[in-house]
């Protein structure tokens, strides 16, 4: 079904709400942290990943890593032997630089350990 730009409006009539269109150059924001790592009492990926889609970010992801270490050279690892409870996660959000720039004096707040990268990212496609 395609949408008419300039009215907002499907082929069929109907209103569609517009999506947002991010430009070609983004920034890929990459944030490592532990499963078991919290904000709050709650669990500080989903802080993160909330309070990014409030914010209306372009899009968030959380992967969750079978092993990994880190700064305290801790070895967490998800074997069938023994089960780890603070697996590694990696939490990916993409936006404009302007807007990833604005989120991380909110972020750096709520984060303890971890850490936190930028890059920047070529948008190749952005569709529902």
């Amino acid at each position: 079904m395609a949408t008419n730009p300039e009215t907002g409006k499907s082929s069929s009539g109907t209103n569609v709400s517009p999506s947002r269109d991010l430009p070609q150059e983004c920034m890929l924001l990459r944030i490592f942290l532990g499963e078991g790592d919290e904000y709050n009492h709650r669990p500080l990926y989903k802080v993160i990943v909330l309070r990014a889609r409030e914010l209306r970010l372009a899009g968030a992801t959380l992967l969750r890593g079978r092993m990994g270490f880190g700064r305290s050279n801790q070895l967490h690892n998800a074997s069938i032997l023994r089960l780890s409870f603070d697996l590694p996660m990696v939490l990916e959000i993409v936006d404009t630089p302007e807007k990833i720039e604005a989120f991380l004096p909110e972020l750096k707040k709520m984060m303890r350990n971890g850490l936190i990268t930028t890059e920047r990212a070529e948008i190749i496609r952005y569709q529902a």
